[in-house]
């Protein structure tokens, strides 16, 4: 298997909202996004699929070591061997991919974040910087495009916070911050124990509306001149926006569920965008 089919296939095999935006890539995008893509879910499923902290904590190592060595010219992994051919068209640096692994560390080194500031700087390592560099792939040529870029990605990774609260507590973890929490009088074991409350619906409803503020603060600040370029980031703002409604439909049922979008649904709201041109 070549090294391009590899990442074609791990991107695939995900079956996340981000493939049906890379569709309607040209051809050089779609396959830069795509192994980029594929490195994060690589030190993603690292974490994901732990049963040692300690052989994760290896893996992870091994990852650093392994994008030093492929940005130095020797990359061994297939996705790397995909992704270092494009990294100079596409402004991909190596920063970008150890910011990555450091957020995949965070998960390691805590299950709980204090406060929301500390909640930011994990979205900012795990999907801030993976908007930054989708930026560029899709073809950014204004500056403020990355603050826009930064934004989208933080309302991205709060709706998958709210979306896994149930499998995320299956692991001990527990993202919402615990100020929060004791904002609300929602217990940890409570969430531990998918233990549904009037409390914990109102914790997440304060969630849901930071999210969607996000959502709207990240469209305003995209510039008009980039808008057309940055059409797969406005396919994965409507699909998740759509996904962040159906859960506030729902009343929060996440504890016990995965709320999703049908493979249908998703395909319908990224065609939208790219047809219309709007959410």
């Amino acid at each position: 298997m070549s090294p391009q089919d590899y990442v074609q296939q791990k991107a695939a095999a995900s079956g996340s909202s981000f493939y049906y935006a890379f569709l309607f890539l040209p051809k050089p995008r779609r396959a830069a996004i795509t192994a980029f893509y594929a490195f994060c879910r690589e030190v993603d499923d690292v974490v994901d699929d732990m049963v040692d902290p300690g052989v994760a904590a290896t893996k992870l190592g091994w990852w650093q070591t392994e994008v030093a060595n492929a940005f130095a010219g020797r990359p061994s992994h297939p996705v790397m061997q995909a992704l270092m051919p494009l990294v100079a068209d596409y402004k991909i640096e190596q920063r970008h991919l150890l910011a990555v692994i450091e957020g995949c560390q965070m998960d390691l080194a805590q299950t709980r974040d204090l406060d929301y500031p500390g909640l930011q700087r994990y979205c900012h390592l795990v999907a801030g910087i993976v908007g930054e560099v989708a930026a560029n792939i899709f073809g950014q040529t204004q500056p403020e495009t990355t603050a826009y870029a930064h934004k989208l990605g933080q309302a991205l990774q709060l709706t998958n916070i709210l979306r896994d609260v149930g499998e995320d507590a299956l692991r001990g973890r527990i993202y919402l911050p615990v100020n929060e929490l004791q904002q609300f009088d929602v217990k940890a074991h409570e969430i531990l124990k998918r233990t549904y409350s009037d409390r914990f619906t109102h914790l997440m409803k304060f969630q849901a509306q930071r999210a969607q503020g996000l959502y709207d603060e990240a469209l305003a600040l995209l510039p008009e001149a980039d808008r057309r370029a940055q059409k797969p980031g406005l396919m994965m703002a409507s699909i998740y926006r759509a996904l962040l409604t159906e859960i506030e439909r729902d009343n929060f049922q996440v504890l016990h569920q995965r709320v999703s979008l049908t493979p249908l649904r998703k395909f319908w709201l990224a065609w939208k965008v790219q047809a219309l041109g709007r959410l």
